[in-house]
């Protein structure tokens, strides 16, 4: 039997349904925070245009929209417990509201995905929102979300699983 070839760590992932989610879901929380946008208008237009459609010329890869839903109602619904761990993993004189509101919602999504969805290894949300952050930036960004999402992981107690992304 052959044995499947080991994917090249620098070639680029390609997205899956959960992964297009979560790309949606910080879009959407970047637009609740931004925009100041209700839960319920921002469900209702990612769910309608965004999910898995061409928006403005952008291709937006199918997404799992359940998945979608539970993550940017997950944030909003635990955003007193999320913020705070968020916080904590922060350096020093770096609070949530001094960091820029994409940063914000990845790691936002990422820690509601930690602390309450724990039938998802932490080093398989660490490794997405890793790239997710990639997808915005290209500078040391995705690096601090890193180490910021392992520290919740560790801080959360699935130091077992979380694994340093890239």
């Amino acid at each position: 039997m052959a044995q499947p070839k080991p994917r090249d760590p620098s070639a680029p992932r390609t997205a899956n349904q959960r992964g297009a989610a979560r790309l949606a879901a910080v879009q959407a929380l970047y637009q609740m925070d931004v925009g100041r946008q209700t839960l319920e208008d921002t469900l209702s237009q990612f769910s309608a245009i965004h999910v898995g459609r061409e928006v403005e010329g952008e291709e937006y890869l199918p997404a799992d929209a359940d998945f979608f839903r539970q993550i940017v109602t997950g944030v909003i619904k635990a955003q007193l417990q999320i913020d705070p761990a968020v916080d904590n993993a922060l350096v020093d004189g770096w609070p949530m509201p001094r960091i820029d509101a994409t940063l914000r919602a990845i790691l936002r999504a990422a820690t509601f995905e930690l602390l309450r969805r724990k039938d998802i290894p932490a080093r398989v949300v660490i490794t997405e929102y890793v790239d997710v952050a990639k997808a915005f930036y290209e500078d040391d960004a995705p690096k601090m979300v890193n180490a910021v999402l392992d520290g919740v992981a560790r801080a959360a107690g699935r130091d077992d699983d979380a694994v340093k992304a890239r």
